[in-house]
């Protein structure tokens, strides 16, 4: 198809980045389906028409299911609280829709497993791991391939913001496990575990402990504090198949941090440096030439790490998050121009879903937990 109609379920801040995505991808690549803006759907409907006007999308409406049956959509974008999503994702996929939906997939592995198990081989799906379409990133994956650092033998990795820091701050929906599920691994975790997953391979087991740092937050005046219900913090010991090991934190209290999302790799050969925070730069060190002479060099990604030529001739401008997702809407189209599924798809995503959930469970029980088991 020459033209792709686009159906946005949510106005927040993710969706106004897929607006944004949608809006560039054709300017930026040139190579796939042009996107139409046909509908947006929020509430209340005043909300959904003004949004619709700002965004570009031609109609608006506050019912959700009257977009993904509009015939005009050729594909969902879902971008609403985390409860949502999975019946907003079988209900497009069973009227033959492809699908974009932000992470984590669902509250329970139950519910993500059922999306799965909706999914068509014609419906093209992805994940909004934007983080994995990185340019950096992709060359960092580029030079573990390639054995640059040599055989892998450890992986570490942080994801730290400051959102829930403030025990002051209100109690809102994402302290509910009803209404969020997880904590920070449902919000931060889960993109850590992506990048882990994306550079070592499936996990095979882990031990882990979780923390809630502010037991309740303020419920308003004159009312009783709420219970928080998810986790704050959470650290796990991770064993991949492949043997490597690893370790990973993430927390949403973490003063000072905005999107600190780094790790290492290392090889025995030397390592990889990366911070989401410093997003166009990438470090390596090898083991090569005097010990006098060794050290850090430092990557700044230009037009050759793909696809960041597309947006700027010239290096050390650099990239922003919008652009990751603009690159995960073309991964997206790309897939659907030539019939295949794109990365990460709603089954990929799975196995990270996975991994989150049993981090939680890993620390509610404290006992080891083997993936094959969740």
């Amino acid at each position: 198809m020459d033209t792709i109609g686009i159906g946005l379920i949510g106005t927040g801040f993710m969706g106004k980045t897929h607006a944004l995505a949608y809006g560039a991808v054709a300017a930026v690549f040139g190579d796939v389906p042009a996107p139409r803006l046909e509908v947006l759907c929020d509430t209340p409907l005043q909300n959904a028409e003004r949004f619709a006007s700002q965004f570009g999308f031609a109609r608006a409406t506050d019912d959700w299911r009257t977009l993904v049956n509009d015939p005009a959509v050729d594909m969902v974008c879902i971008t609403t609280p985390n409860k949502l999503h999975a019946e907003m994702v079988n209900a497009a996929l069973a009227a033959g829709k492809h699908v974009h939906c932000e992470k984590p997939m669902a509250l329970t592995l139950a519910d993500a497993q059922s999306m799965v198990t909706a999914h068509t081989k014609t419906a093209k799906t992805i994940v909004g791991y934007n983080y994995l379409h990185n340019p950096t990133f992709i060359h960092a994956r580029k030079l573990v391939k390639e054995g640059a650092i040599g055989r892998i033998v450890h992986f570490r990795g942080l994801v730290d913001e400051d959102y829930q820091a403030d025990p002051d701050l209100p109690w809102t929906w994402r302290a509910t496990k009803a209404e969020a599920g997880l904590g920070t691994l449902g919000d931060l975790g889960c993109h850590l575990v992506s990048l882990a997953i994306d550079l070592v391979g499936p996990v095979k087991s882990l031990v882990a402990e979780t923390q809630t740092v502010h037991k309740t937050r303020p419920a308003g005046e004159s009312q009783p504090p709420k219970p928080v219900e998810n986790e704050d913090i959470a650290s796990a010991l991770l064993r991949f198949e492949n043997g490597v090991q690893g370790v990973i934190s993430s927390s949403r209290s973490a003063w000072g941090r905005k999107c600190y999302l780094a790790f290492e790799i290392h090889g025995d050969k030397g390592m990889i440096r990366f911070d989401q925070e410093r997003m166009n730069e990438l470090e390596l060190y090898l083991n090569e030439g005097p010990k006098s002479e060794q050290g850090f060099t430092k990557i700044l990604t230009g037009p050759e790490h793909p696809p960041y030529g597309l947006f700027c001739p010239a290096p050390g401008h650099q990239l922003g998050f919008n652009d990751l997702k603009t690159i995960e809407a073309h991964a997206l189209l790309s897939a659907i121009r030539d019939d295949e599924q794109a990365y990460p798809s709603l089954a990929d995503a799975f196995e990270i879903e996975k991994v989150i959930h049993a981090i939680s469970r890993a620390g509610e029980k404290g006992a080891r937990i083997h993936l094959i088991e969740m």
